[in-house]
């Protein structure tokens, strides 16, 4: 998931990509902003690329 957002799909995007529903999509990026302590989006990609999973 982080991988997704990392290379900047929207959350429609990421849930056809892994056949989830974009509810599902949008808590999961709730949760991944949580537990990596991000604000948005943005800091989201940054991590992702910080942790090389980009």
């Amino acid at each position: 998931m982080t991988v997704l957002v990392g290379r900047g799909l929207s959350n429609k995007e990421i849930a056809v990509a892994l056949h989830l529903s974009s509810a599902t999509v949008k808590t999961y990026v709730s949760q991944l902003l949580s537990k990596t302590g991000s604000r948005d989006r943005a800091q989201l990609v940054i991590y992702a690329y910080e942790h090389a999973l980009v």
